[in-house]
């Protein structure tokens, strides 16, 4: 059990590394550029173990619209998003956004899918908007983030909410490898009429630690992040992978500041207790609050 806990909380630091490593790339690489190229040289490694492991790539029908669909909320628009935000705002205010995300499908499932939400799963939606308001409290108090950043980085949070939710929908019609690959396909076609105006900025790849820092992140959010995530989820509950998220903003704070200079505020830590606290409430497993 030790080994799925620790594929889980590797998948989590792997994404919340990832937001600073997408902050450097958007800096320096058109934002359509990046999710192109990374869907394609995710799609150039899952294609053979898809092969290896699963036979012909085949889906067809509701299991395709669904693909489709999560392609376009979890990959296209989540991404766009957070590449977009982390222009305008810091890593470590990106990095706290993005550990709403519990609490922001836990009030999907509620509205969209009609689940029943226990009360501390309203709790949490209250906590993680408090942990907001701190980080907006952060902004105003002289901070390096901004609003319009961090709205976008709350869209792209919106947009992997409703992946998490398709994927809970066909959960199991397909291998996760297919899947996978299918999702890459459909994400680099719907990007194709953004990221080709953008293609001569390929140039800059000519820089070898920026081309490193695209490969990187390519395989660690596309590849690695997701293979990790759903082997710990072979023997782990569904509860304690929620528990483990809290990686993820963790990280993304440590990394922001250890590696962009980021400085965090007292605002900035009241926002990370509140969404570390929204997460639990969010994620343990019921049994342990009996």
């Amino acid at each position: 059990m030790l080994a799925a806990y620790a594929q889980l909380a590797g998948s989590m630091i792997l994404t919340g590394a990832n937001v600073a490593v997408a902050k450097a790339l958007a800096a320096a690489l058109p934002v359509p550029l990046i999710l192109g190229l990374r869907c394609l040289i995710a799609c150039a490694v899952l294609l053979p173990l898809a092969l290896w492991r699963d036979g012909v790539p085949r889906a067809r029908g509701a299991v395709l619209w669904n693909l489709l669909l999560q392609a376009a909320t979890g990959t296209v628009l989540y991404n766009a998003a957070l590449l977009a935000g982390l222009r305008h705002t810091t890593a470590l205010e990106g990095g706290l956004v993005l550990a709403t995300m519990p609490a922001v499908v836990a009030l999907g499932s509620a509205l969209w899918l009609r689940e029943s939400v226990p009360p501390r799963g309203w709790a949490a939606v209250v906590l993680a908007a408090g942990g907001m308001a701190a980080i907006v409290l952060a902004r105003g108090g002289g901070g390096e983030g901004s609003a319009l950043g961090n709205a976008l980085i709350f869209l792209g949070v919106c947009g992997e909410a409703a992946y998490v939710l398709l994927a809970k929908r066909a959960a199991g019609a397909l291998p996760l490898l297919t899947a996978s690959l299918w999702m890459q396909g459909f994400s680099a076609a719907l990007i194709l009429p953004a990221w080709l105006p953008e293609a001569g900025a390929t140039a800059r790849l000519a820089d070898p630690f920026l081309l490193i820092l695209l490969v990187l992140h390519a395989l660690t959010a596309s590849v690695f992040s997701l293979l990790l995530w759903y082997g710990g989820l072979r023997r782990a509950t569904a509860g304690t992978a929620g528990v483990l998220t809290a990686f993820l903003p963790a990280t993304a704070a440590v990394t922001a500041i250890l590696f962009l200079g980021e400085v965090p505020t007292l605002a900035h830590a009241l926002g990370f207790a509140l969404l570390l606290a929204s997460i639990l409430l969010a994620t343990w497993p019921e049994r342990s609050l009996r």
